[in-house]
């Protein structure tokens, strides 16, 4: 058989992110919360908050700081001595959590049915991620180092599972691309001669 036009399995990551895709029971609640945000998302402000006047969503960006803060705790907290600093970076990164949160939802009822299905579980792997820190930052306050270090170790985990549907939303399900481009642009030159291909093939 020719191994250019051999079947290759689908790798169970792929497969998990598509029952993500398919879980028709999310449907309810995706829908509800999508009908609740598109109000706001439809205003002025919810404009400049989704990121209009840049040309693509803010949120992605925004995430970077939460993430990076409590990806350094982690790297501070396998420093002797650095239990303080990873306490605050701990800190840092629930603060800068609230705006990501914000213009996570804004995007949320421009996304069809199937990316409504995975941002609704990335925003829950994200709730479970913020409250896993949240936890973890009582408990270094409270002089508990090591349990504070294994709840961010847990937050961490599921922050990362988060990030996964999230760039799953963003990278195969196309969430927010070529939202604000100029009308009349030719396809050919935002997408590729044939939209439906992978523009970076492997």
């Amino acid at each position: 058989m020719d191994p250019a036009t051999e079947t290759q399995p689908t790798p169970a990551p792929h497969r998990a992110l598509r029952a993500v895709e398919d879980a028709q029971a999310l449907d309810g609640p995706a829908t509800g919360l999508s009908r609740l945000l598109r109000g706001p998302a439809e205003s002025t402000i919810g404009g400049l908050v989704r990121g209009r006047w840049l040309g693509h969503p803010l949120h992605p960006l925004a995430v970077t700081v939460p993430v990076g803060a409590w990806l350094c705790s982690a790297a501070f907290d396998l420093i002797p001595g650095q239990q303080e600093t990873a306490r605050r970076l701990v800190a840092a990164g629930l603060l800068a959590t609230p705006p990501a949160v914000l213009l996570g939802l804004a995007d949320y009822a421009e996304l069809d049915t199937r990316q409504r299905r995975v941002g609704l579980v990335h925003a829950a792997g994200n709730a479970a991620a913020t409250a896993l820190f949240g936890a973890s930052y009582l408990a270094r306050t409270r002089g508990r180092t090591a349990r504070g270090k294994l709840l961010g170790a847990l937050g961490l985990a599921a922050a990362s599972a988060a990030g996964a549907l999230g760039g799953h939303l963003a990278y195969a399900q196309g969430a927010g691309v070529f939202r604000w481009q100029q009308p009349g642009a030719d396809p050919a030159e935002l997408a590729g001669e044939d939209p439906t291909a992978p523009r970076n093939p492997a």
